[in-house]
Order: structure tokens, then sequence, then C-alpha cells
């Protein structure tokens, strides 16, 4: 049954690869320690005490919080599948807890360091320079996902509306608009993209590489890690940074949850609502600094 899951994931939910091989490796671990512990060789008719002794195992290897109850999620997500399939009739995850974790803000750069990246940054005039300051510029004017970026094509990006259409998880669609920096911006990247490669084409890859092939993650990786050395005081150094930052700054200066909401193609407004903790923290300084009974 591990591998009708597998392509349930794949196929019907259009699950992406990681997270395919993130679940996959999860029932594996799980059907290692059923086997090892107790003998069981079908983990399809594991029950509560086996996960329950999986869960506390886990924690005494000293797993974190957050990736034991990813597991969790996992073998949730596999016994749903089996009940549905009427392979089980009671799922044995009902009793299983999720592990509490301690609430982390998002990081995010502050606007000094995103102004030096973006406004006083020096980049050279080759394709590869160009390309890096398109790749800071992009992921956070319009707050993509790095996966998202990747996959954007030019046939996307509609200069005209001044918009841009990403398709996000599961396969949404959502539409961002473009701004008037932005826009100018990837005017003139257009043009030396033409000029490295003679020509552009609706289906090229929007961020390539210097054989005009899609750009891979570690490189963009590579290039945001490269800028926000020079810059940013953060601990992370990531694509997604920009992400959080987008969103952050965009509640900072007032902008609509829902709004903001619908930009990042969040499913629901409590994924979104992490960012405004952020936006309290500036409001309670600004509160504490300025009000004479604080």
């Amino acid at each position: 049954m591990l591998e009708s899951f597998i392509n349930y994931l794949e196929y019907e939910k259009r699950a992406s690869g990681h997270t395919v091989l993130a679940y996959r490796k999860d029932l594996e671990q799980f059907a290692e320690f059923c086997l090892t512990a107790f003998e069981k060789q079908d983990i399809s008719q594991a029950e509560h005490p086996e996960i329950r002794a999986w869960v506390i195992d886990l924690v005494e290897e000293g797993l974190s919080s957050n990736s034991i109850n990813r597991k969790i999620a996992t073998l949730r997500s596999f016994y749903k599948f089996l009940l549905r399939s009427g392979e089980i009739t009671k799922d044995p995850t009902y009793k299983i807890k999720a592990l509490k974790t301690p609430k982390r803000l998002p990081e995010f750069v502050q606007e000094e360091a995103i102004e030096k990246i973006l406004d006083e940054m020096v980049y050279e005039p080759t394709f590869d320079g160009q390309r890096d300051k398109m790749v800071m510029e992009f992921l956070y004017l319009t707050g993509v996902r790095l996966s998202e970026l990747l996959t954007l094509k030019w046939k996307d990006i509609d200069l005209h509306s001044e918009v841009v259409k990403v398709l996000g998880k599961r396969k949404k669609q959502r539409i961002i608009p473009l701004t008037k920096g932005l826009k100018e911006n990837i005017i003139s990247y257009k043009k030396v993209f033409q000029e490295t490669f003679s020509n552009v084409n609706e289906s090229d890859y929007f961020i390539v590489n210097n054989t005009k092939e899609q750009a891979y993650p570690m490189k963009i990786y590579r290039i945001v890690r490269h800028y926000l050395d020079l810059f940013a005081q953060t601990t992370k150094r990531s694509p997604h940074l920009l992400r959080h930052t987008f969103a952050t700054h965009l509640l900072n200066k007032g902008a609509d949850l829902n709004a903001v909401k619908d930009l990042l193609g969040h499913a629901n407004l409590a994924a979104t609502q992490v960012y405004t903790h952020n936006s309290m923290e500036k409001l309670k300084a600004v509160f504490e600094q300025a009000h004479p009974k604080a």
C-alpha cells in the first residue's frame, strides 16, 4: 500500500517531488521501527501503541518537535488514505496528538538593507550581473516562492497590464501586480537576455543559467546568500527570507491582511497571520518609546 499512497500523492494530490520523498522516508522509517521493535512487517496494520511508541522513540532521540509533528502528519495522511481505500476500518492515529512547538517569528530583512541591495548595489552589466539583480528584485517585490520563480516563463509576464501570472502550490494560479520600477527593470533585463541569447521566446524560462537552461534551486540560493551576506543582519540567507520580508514590509506599511494573503497564495488566513506578529512587535516598540506612561 505504500506505493499506492505515493502514487496518490504524486498524481492525484500533485504534491511536489520534495514532499513525496519526505513522506516516503517517514513511512520507511516507521516501517523499520515496527519491524525492529514489534516484528510487524505491514505498517498498514499498525495500531495506536506502535505509533505512540515510535513518537516516544523519536523524542528520546532528540528530534525536534517540528520534525516529529511532520512525521505524525505523514502517518495521518497515510492512514486516512487507507481508510478511504477500505484497507482499514479504524484510524490508528486518531488519539495521537501533535507535540507543542515554540512559536518563532519569521525573520525578515530590514528596509535599510533591502534599499542597499536593490538601490545602492552596483550589479555588473553582464548577463550574470543583471540576472542576479532580477532574482533579488523579483523575489522581494513579488513575494514568490523559489519554485514559482524557477518555473516562471516569459509568457507569464504581461508588461502591458503590469502583472505576472504565477503557478503556485497545488497548481493554483494567482496574479501579482508589478511595480513601475520592477516593470522597467524587467524591460532592461529582457534586452540583456536578448543580446546574450540572440532572442527571447515566450516559452523561455525567465531565470536561466549561462546556457539558457532553467536555473536550478542551488543557483538561486547562492545568488541570494551572496547579496544578503553583504548587507543583511539575519541568521538565515535563503530565497524564502525575501518572501518573509515582502509580507512583513507590506503589513508594516498598513497593507490589508487579506490582500497579502492573496499575494502570497496562502490557502487560509492563518498562514498569513504569522507576519502580523512582526508588525505588532514594531507597534509595541513605538508605543513604549513614545507613550509617556509606557
